[in-house]
């Protein structure tokens, strides 16, 4: 393997995410497990707010994986949010030239969520992403550990 090559294969990474929301909104939690397939080393990570969406959560914990990258990577992001893969690839760049701003009928209205967007925005700009989408609750091993992970985060906010 040629030194590119090996650079390349090094920094690539594996981000797993999902969000909970305990009603919606309502507590909730996200979660996110870094993997280094060529190193084979893992890191899980998880938190949450008192009140929150799901699709907050959902976005919290690809900001919070992306923002733990030490240098620009090439990240595969598995997530059973099409709202966050749809939104990173399709809609986002349409919002930005909009002024952050949607069509919803014949009128503009605010991008939901538009603080989260923004800064997921700064960090897709830093890494090279790409995203994977999977079936929630259907026996993935990476996505029911996250989802375990933010249940148990979500579960600290309930009162």
């Amino acid at each position: 393997m040629s030194e590119i090559e090996t650079q390349e294969a090094s920094s690539f990474v594996q981000l797993f995410t999902d969000g909970a929301c305990r009603g919606n909104p309502g507590p909730g939690g996200w979660a996110y497990l870094l993997r280094h397939p060529q190193s084979g080393s893992e890191k899980e990570f998880a938190g949450g707010e008192a009140n929150t969406t799901n699709n907050q959560m959902e976005l919290q914990a690809v900001i919070e994986g992306l923002a733990a990258l030490t240098r620009p990577s090439e990240v595969e992001v598995i997530t059973d949010s099409t709202y966050v893969a749809k939104g990173s690839k399709e809609w986002l760049p349409n919002w930005k030239r909009n002024g952050w701003r949607r069509r919803e009928g014949k009128s503009w209205k605010p991008v939901k969520n538009e603080d989260h967007w923004k800064k997921l925005d700064v960090l897709l700009q830093k890494h090279q992403v790409r995203f994977t989408l999977v079936k929630g609750h259907a026996g993935h091993p990476e996505n029911e550990r996250c989802d375990e992970l933010a249940v148990e985060a979500a579960l600290k906010f309930q009162s």
